[in-house]
């Protein structure tokens, strides 16, 4: 894949220093979560939108764009290369110069050469946004924090779906899952996440906020 670096011939007119070092890390908004009946009880089945007003706002700053899709080849599931659902989500598309990565653990670390990407551009900072809330976009943030990077969490541009207990039974229909006392729900998720990660590994912040729109 051919990456391009922004000079002073691409590079926005209102672009800072501080542009310059900051990347947006989009992470797992693909299709293999619309392929599963949990969807359907997401926080926010649109959140690809808003998304794209991140990336969008990103390009506009000259910031870099770092696209990460989640993979589990050979497993037959949603997430298995094979079924064709290991792609954007229809309305996102990568721009040229805009780094693609297909990670297999949870966060966009350690499966990846995002490191290696984030130190050849100079990022010193992270905006992260995705799916799921509490799961691959949380680790993600963490491992960055711990990393070193000043890390920017845009709750609303994140999405997630209920969670089991524990102890419940693996396989239940969703509807099953729903009527259950004992299921997270996605706001309840949402709270916590922002509890956890909120002064000590990020700033947690709004679409709203951080675009000013």
């Amino acid at each position: 894949m051919t990456e391009t670096a922004n000079t002073p011939e691409n590079t926005p007119a209102n672009s800072t220093a501080a542009d310059a070092a900051t990347a947006l890390i989009v992470i797992d908004v693909q299709e293999s979560f619309r392929q599963r009946e949990s969807w359907q009880a997401a926080s926010d089945p649109e959140v690809a939108v808003k998304v794209g007003r991140l990336v969008a706002h990103a390009r506009e700053r000259g910031q870099l764009v770092v696209w990460v899709l989640h993979s589990e080849p050979g497993t037959g599931t949603v997430f298995d290369p094979a079924t064709g659902h290991v792609r954007l989500i229809e309305g996102l598309a990568r721009q040229d110069g805009e780094p693609l990565l297909t990670k297999t653990s949870h966060n966009a670390f350690t499966t990846t050469n995002l490191q290696q990407i984030l130190t050849e551009r100079g990022v010193r900072s992270l905006i992260t946004c995705g799916i799921r809330t509490e799961q691959c976009v949380e680790t993600t943030t963490r491992l960055g924090s711990d990393l070193g990077y000043d890390v920017t969490f845009v709750v609303d541009a994140t999405a997630t779906e209920p969670i089991s207990h524990p102890d419940a039974p693996a396989g239940r229909p969703l509807a099953e899952v729903l009527a259950d006392p004992r299921t997270l729900g996605t706001a309840d998720i949402i709270a916590r996440t922002e509890y956890a990660l909120a002064g000590r590994f990020a700033t947690v912040t709004t679409v709203k906020e951080l675009t000013g729109s």
